[in-house]
């Protein structure tokens, strides 16, 4: 007695093809990953210290505070908003390096505490969300690259200076007593607004204040110029950590006062939804998709006289005598129908192929007819007998 042993086959992906199916992404991942970090310290080493007075880099603003002290002109650099309101007056000149990193209840303060100083307020690259609340009725747009530039205008600190290197954003003013400078596309890319007493300056590019481009054309004359026109300069840095910043969502700047949402910078919220975003866009690409089935490898190969042999065993458990007849019946025609040239249609039709079985081998009698299509064997050496009956009747039409 043979006994059969069945092996079962597991559906789950193996560790080979988890690898294989996400070493792709894995890689992207990776390549972004790498690209990220050298880009950061490739920038973090190119603009370390920008626009700060204390920083000797390229980027950084050291030469301008060293010509302005030795002019006799004090420098304070601050990273508060408070710090920076504290000792506004007549006698200080107020600089805000970057007044875009302000949230909106900074810049109401800011310009709260700025317009009854009488002192003199500069803006750099103030966008078109900054000069609406810090400078009510004035609007910025786009000036282009920045380049050398004519003052075309009658203030003495441009006039002097004379060209300078000035672009990036460009100023129009409504109803208000302003003088514009260094023209592009017929607004100014700089403008001078006069507020009561004092003064607030918007310049659309920074770059005439780094320390590589200090010497260019009048960048200098026109900085010591808008800088210095006061004996006190508080240089302020704004920064992303400054309490003063949770003020528009109802706090008093203290830092128990701060939810986690708080602490998290804007741009890093920017951020992380682009990031949400290009995860979604990854599943949605890498998601099963609807469509055909994929004919997928088998786990193992089987051999055709295996997979005949376990049916054929089956068949027999199940003393489905019928269907191994059928099966062998069915198989049989549809290998001798194109040999004697029966249309694939028509090989289990008993009225086209059974004639043409009879006029192949001239034979009478409903012996093909019985063969092909006869009643299932009442036992298993009918059975048998039928396979060699059907064997036979093949070889025949074969070498007939």
């Amino acid at each position: 007695m043979t006994e059969v042993t069945t092996a079962s086959t597991s559906v789950a992906p193996t560790p080979r093809q988890v690898w294989i199916r996400i070493r792709g992404l894995l890689l992207a991942l990776l390549v972004l990953v790498a690209a990220g970090i050298t880009l950061a310290t490739v920038r973090s080493g190119d603009e370390h210290g920008r626009l700060d007075p204390r920083s000797a880099d390229r980027y950084g603003s050291r030469a301008v505070a060293e010509l302005l002290k030795e002019r006799g002109v004090s420098v304070r650099v601050v990273t508060t908003l408070d710090a920076a309101t504290a000792e506004v007056g007549p006698d200080t000149t107020l600089l805000v390096t970057s007044p875009n990193l302000l949230a909106p209840s900074q810049q109401s303060e800011l310009r709260a505490a700025t317009d009854n100083s009488a002192g003199r307020t500069v803006l750099l690259a103030a966008g078109p969300l900054s000069v609406r609340t810090l400078v009510p009725g004035v609007t910025a747009e786009s000036a282009g690259p920045v380049a050398p530039r004519t003052p075309e205008c009658a203030l003495p600190a441009a006039r002097d200076a004379g060209d300078v290197e000035t672009g990036g954003l460009r100023y129009a003013s409504d109803g208000l007593d302003a003088i514009g400078c260094f023209p592009s596309g017929g607004l100014p890319t700089v403008l001078l607004v006069e507020q009561g007493a004092g003064d607030t300056v918007l310049l659309g590019s920074p770059d005439l204040l780094h320390n590589d481009r200090l010497a260019n054309q009048g960048n200098a004359s026109l900085a010591l110029h808008l800088l210095g026109s006061r004996p006190h300069l508080i240089w302020y840095l704004p920064s992303l950590t400054d309490p003063s910043a949770v003020a528009e969502n109802g706090g008093d700047g203290a830092t128990g006062d701060r939810s986690f949402a708080d602490l998290i910078p804007r741009g890093w919220l920017w951020g992380t939804s682009q990031l949400a975003l290009a995860a979604l866009l990854a599943a949605i690409w890498r998601a099963r998709r609807l469509g055909p089935l994929v004919a997928e490898r088998l786990p193992v190969a089987i051999r055709a006289s295996e997979s005949t042999e376990g049916r054929a065993r089956l068949y027999r458990k199940a003393n489905a005598r019928d269907r191994a007849a059928d099966s062998l019946r069915s198989a049989t025609r549809t290998r001798i129908a194109p040999l004697i040239g029966v249309p694939p249609r028509d090989a289990h039709s008993p009225s086209v192929l059974v004639p043409a079985v009879s006029a192949r081998l001239s034979s009478t009698g409903d012996g093909p007819l019985t063969l092909l299509f006869g009643p299932a064997p009442s036992d298993d050496a009918a059975l048998v007998q039928l396979a060699d009956q059907l064997d036979t009747l093949e070889r025949e039409v074969r070498t007939s």
